[in-house]
């Protein structure tokens, strides 16, 4: 007997998502993976190394609470917002006999953890736009427990219809949970949809500290819901999910202090996105599309040698499913015009 054989069926044959680091590369620019290229200083306490945590640390959750502007009872912290991801599936989703719909091109975690979990996966592709095909998610409701809408969704950058999430909303009422990823929410905090949580009960966000907060390394990530859903994730949720040094490192982040810095982190982000599109649009032959979060989508006429220049050149980019496009993380103002600059020598050259 293997090993495999052991192992199930569905693990055998799920392919892994490819994360950047997956993907490896070796260069000097890294802008593959959303990371910030801000790496800021925190104090940590090595005091209670010795002691488990505590499963839901009260000074973590009451700073989301406060940052989000919504009450504790509907916050849950966990190890990134992807285990928010996986305790949905757990906690309302029953294997071989549920399903959860999403909407391509978008987040491939949500299909993954779907799966890993034998819980089937409905797929309705975002219109020509970008934007939800309500008419084809309400054909195929049957059986599905959770709907993951990603806004800013990602590779695409742009901002699903509020309405639209509304109008999903009410759609779902009595079937499913609508969960709305908002990893990149922190660089357009005004389109959020928490002040929803108090309408709709079957409304459920994730975040995260990855992106506009610089902590990808620390892996702490929120789910937002009703005290009902949080209760019942409570219910699946390991025992000490949040190290202690995470809590100390997120409570700074979350400070007066580490909140001022942030926003005047995104605003230097925001600006360099800015200036990286400005000059991309400038290109023949290249679309920019539209980016509310720290990166762009982009179009070049042969998206597959550029990536390889790129990449040989150090200058790792990811690249997108979507027909020539590739995806450009926001970096600092020198890699940006780094990039910049490669590209446009490249696409001179043909």
């Amino acid at each position: 007997m293997t090993v495999s054989k052991l192992a199930r069926k569905t693990v055998r044959e799920l392919t892994p998502y490819q994360s950047a680091r997956r993907l490896g590369g070796s260069g000097d620019i890294w802008l593959n993976a959303n990371e910030s290229p801000f790496a800021n200083e925190y104090n940590i306490k090595c005091d209670r190394l010795n002691r488990y945590s505590t499963c839901q640390p009260e000074e973590l959750i009451q700073a989301y609470a406060d940052y989000a502007g919504i009450k504790k009872e509907q916050v849950l912290t966990s190890r990134g917002a992807d285990e928010g991801i996986e305790l949905l599936i757990r906690a309302f989703c029953e294997p071989n006999q549920d399903s959860i719909l999403y909407c391509p091109p978008t987040y491939g975690m949500y299909a993954i953890s779907a799966e890993t979990f034998d819980v089937s996966v409905k797929t309705v592709p975002l219109t020509a736009d970008w934007q939800l095909d309500l008419a084809s998610i309400r054909d195929n409701l049957d059986g599905v427990k959770l709907i993951f809408v990603c806004s800013p969704n990602n590779p695409t950058g742009n901002l699903l219809d509020r309405q639209d999430i509304e109008a999903l909303l009410d759609m779902a009422a009595d079937n499913a949970l609508v969960v709305v990823d908002e990893a990149y929410i922190d660089f357009c905090p005004e389109a959020s949809t928490v002040d929803l949580l108090d309408r709709y009960p079957n409304l459920v966000i994730l975040r995260t500290l990855s992106k506009a907060f610089a902590l990808a390394g620390l892996r702490c990530g929120f789910t937002l819901a009703s005290p009902d859903i949080i209760e019942l994730l409570l219910k699946v949720i390991a025992p000490y999910p949040v190290p202690v040094p995470v809590t100390d490192i997120a409570v700074q982040a979350l400070s007066p202090a580490g909140l001022a810095k942030t926003k005047f982190q995104v605003l230097d982000l925001n600006a360099n996105r800015a200036y990286l599109q400005a000059g991309l649009s400038m290109l023949e032959g290249v679309t920019v599309f539209d980016g509310y979060g720290n990166y762009l989508l982009v179009k070049f006429p042969d998206a597959d040698t550029l990536f390889a220049a790129l990449w040989d050149h150090g200058i790792i980019l990811r690249r997108s499913p979507i027909e020539n496009c590739i995806r450009i993380s926001i970096g600092n103002r020198d890699e940006c015009e780094k990039t910049l600059a490669f590209i446009r020598e490249q696409l001179a050259q043909n």
